[in-house]
């Protein structure tokens, strides 16, 4: 059973260290441990610390491209690099390495394939009162969304299977936690929490600057998960608000025209009644388009697993996973004994 712990990281060569060093070397049921960093564009040499640190893989990217597209690029590594559990975790060391072996603990029972560290953000100091209140919409909007019970929607902190890893696709720029626990909702993976500890804050999130910020760019990736998933609920229900308008309006314009049919000073009733309907309409065959797109989308992201899945067995046959750097580290075995991370004598240039 073999272990990849992804970290994607931008600009974190003083944060690296730590977080390794936190890493646990041995897991119950776990073979073998390796570490994946994907640098996304760092400029403080993330990835050359990470080779001195003796992480076992790097992926790095010429220039930033998002934590999105750095969470995507580890899930599709760790697949291709035959990962059976892939764990996800901050660079920063918010998270706690001893949590590790609780959550993948679900996954190598068998009991669920997605498993996400609730960091119960209620309980969390440096989190101020609107963004705790802000925390729990979220998450309640998402376990409405997805049809999971997932506590900690925005979490990083999560452990996937094999299955669930080669499953999900991220499709917005911004932050993957949100999208995929919808995904994996209507996809029919089996979603468990996990209570963890969060280590105190080494540095202001770099995700965004300031809650309307948060809001505006959360906000929108669950209203595209919304269009994308239930265009037909979506879209239907503005068009049915739409109807409705429109039939009280030409309703009202009928009801003053049969009292006094010579007035004419409700017309405007009936020109917004009828463009209410014909917006309606046009609302419809938006939501009926949307029905038939998201039906390919299905069908696209089946096959895109299937093609990762190939695309992982022939990287393992071959020997070679393209884009991938890996250093020739031991894997952290389970007859390893834990070994100090090496020490630095000169900065990375």
């Amino acid at each position: 059973m073999k272990l990849i712990i992804q970290i994607p990281c931008l600009d974190e060569r003083e944060q690296l260290g730590p977080t390794l060093a936190d890493l646990p070397r041995r897991i119950p049921g776990i073979d073998q441990i390796e570490v994946l960093v994907i640098d996304d564009g760092s400029t403080d040499g993330t990835a050359e610390v990470a080779r001195e640190l003796g992480v076992h893989h790097i992926i790095r990217f010429p220039r930033n491209r998002g934590l999105s597209a750095a969470y995507a690029a580890g899930l599709d590594a760790c697949v291709r690099l035959g990962a059976d559990v892939v764990v996800n975790t901050d660079a920063d060391n918010q998270y706690r390495g001893a949590d590790i072996p609780r959550l993948v603990e679900p996954i190598l029972a068998g009991r669920a394939e997605v498993v996400v560290g609730d960091r119960r953000t209620d309980t969390i100091e440096h989190f101020s009162v609107l963004k705790r209140i802000l925390q729990r919409w979220g998450s309640r909007v998402v376990r409405r969304a997805s049809g999971t019970e997932v506590a900690d929607s925005t979490s990083g902190f999560r452990a996937l299977s094999r299955r669930a890893a080669a499953t999900l696709f991220v499709h917005n720029r911004f932050t993957y936690t949100l999208e995929t626990i919808i995904q994996a909702g209507q996809a029919g993976l089996v979603v468990e929490n996990v209570a963890v500890e969060t280590n105190r804050q080494t540095r202001p999130s770099r995700l965004f600057r300031s809650i309307p910020e948060y809001l505006r760019r959360n906000g929108s990736v669950i209203l595209r998960a919304y269009n994308m998933y239930w265009p037909v609920q979506t879209f239907g229900f503005l068009a049915a608000l739409l109807l409705l308008l429109g039939l009280v309006l030409g309703g009202r314009f009928l009801y003053y025209y049969v009292l006094d049919p010579g007035y004419s000073g409700h017309v405007q009733s009936l020109l917004v009644g009828v463009g209410a309907v014909l917006l309606a309409f046009g609302v419809g065959l938006m939501a009926l388009l949307g029905d038939l797109m998201s039906a390919n989308r299905r069908l696209l992201e089946e096959l895109l697993t299937r093609v990762r899945r190939l695309d992982a067995a022939l990287a393992r046959q071959q020997g070679d996973a393209e884009g991938i750097e890996s250093t020739g580290a031991p894997p952290w075995t389970a007859d390893a004994t834990r070994p100090a991370a090496p020490e630095r004598t000169e900065p990375a240039p």
